[in-house]
């Protein structure tokens, strides 16, 4: 008689990874529905009992504001940045730039737009505000901090032609971000590339020649 071999429980999620895959598979229906979103629905769409949800979130409320937070994440777009090839002419690595750049700032304000036109108010307690500061002592980024993260990130796409630029790389890249802003309402007129020729005619010392 020979013993069956045991079967192997699967390691269960840290209760950071169990936080993550709840916020995934809330972001898309927050962007839907807003703060009308159940408990019950994120379960649901993340395939777990509801009542794993507040095993890792104290309440709805804290789920909200994860899921903020991650829209509000610069680390994916970071990761595009980095991905843009620097052989590619100065024109083609920065329309790349500004589509990742406005993909995620579309993201970010389909996520906080519904919220707030849903009746949810952001740190709205003294309770959220600690947990926001606990969050960004554990590592989290602000608003100023992301911001010179993916200026930093422009930086280094535009660092092969900076012999080219009228001005420090720092002074372009900040004026690449602030187009990036703009290219939402822009946009109706001009597209991305249009929008980078007429950067980059300021920018170069050539003019458009680039």
């Amino acid at each position: 008689m020979t013993d069956e071999p045991r079967r192997r429980r699967a390691p269960g999620m840290s209760p950071e990874q169990r936080r993550a895959m709840i916020v995934q598979a809330a972001l898309p229906l927050i962007a839907q529905h807003g703060a009308a979103i159940t408990t019950q629905q994120i379960a649901r769409a993340a395939g777990i009992g509801e009542a794993t949800i507040f095993r890792a979130f104290a309440d709805k409320d804290a789920v909200l504001e994860a899921c903020m937070a991650e829209a509000a994440n610069p680390a994916g777009l970071l990761r595009e940045l980095a991905s843009i090839p620097l052989d590619q002419p100065l024109a083609d690595r920065l329309t790349e730039a500004l589509d990742a750049m406005r993909a995620h700032l579309d993201r970010m304000g389909a996520v906080a737009g519904a919220l707030m036109t849903s009746g949810h108010r952001a740190g709205g307690d003294d309770r959220r505000r600690e947990s926001g500061d606990d969050r960004r002592r554990e590592g989290g980024t602000g608003r100023a901090e992301s911001l010179g993260m993916v200026r930093e990130a422009v930086a280094e796409l535009l660092q092969p032609d900076q012999d080219t630029l009228r001005l420090p790389l720092d002074l372009v890249a900040e004026g690449f971000l602030a187009i990036s802003m703009a290219a939402g309402r822009a946009g109706a007129t001009l597209s991305h590339p249009d929008l980078v020729d007429l950067f980059l005619h300021g920018a170069l010392t050539g003019g458009s020649d680039h």
